[in-house]
């Protein structure tokens, strides 16, 4: 089993030392579904909410949420992220939200891809609540990353 590395020795929480680790291109993909019924999705697909056009403010959303990460999750660090890119389409069920976050910089950027796609998660189910409350938000899961000593990943 690999060792926790937001934890010292004494199992306290800390925060990762990647001042000597080198600056390396760093990328991450995450995914999440919003599950809806037809009804809901093809409200949010038309731009006819109350709210506005739901996906383009999702979006925006989840742009912002990655640009805030180390703010929301205690232990990440601060990154000067070079492409957030957001997308919010129609799938099977509901709305799937990706996100793809990059950065040169010591330490990857999976947080903030998985964070943009949260937030982008809530923002739809915000803008659509009032059309449906029973829609759920599932399979928020990090699709791949590159990058840094541990090289490459993806989802099987």
């Amino acid at each position: 089993m690999s060792k926790l590395t937001h934890l010292d020795s004494e199992g306290r929480a800390r925060m990762v030392d990647v001042s000597g680790k080198p600056q390396t291109a760093r990328e991450a993909v995450a995914t999440g579904l919003v599950r809806m019924s037809a009804k809901t999705l093809a409200l949010a697909l038309s731009g006819g909410g109350k709210k506005g056009d739901v996906r383009a403010v999702a979006e925006i959303a989840g742009v912002m949420a990655a640009k805030r990460t180390s703010e929301l999750i205690p232990l990440c660090h601060p990154l000067a992220l070079s492409k957030i890119e957001v997308s919010v389409e129609p799938a099977e069920g509901g709305l799937a939200v990706t996100a793809r976050v990059k950065t040169t910089g010591p330490t990857g950027v999976e947080m903030e891809a998985l964070t943009a796609v949260s937030v982008a998660c809530l923002t739809l189910y915000d803008m659509l609540k009032a059309a449906e409350r029973g829609m759920s938000i599932d399979a928020v899961r990090l699709l791949e990353k590159s990058g840094g000593a541990s090289g490459d990943w993806r989802a099987p």
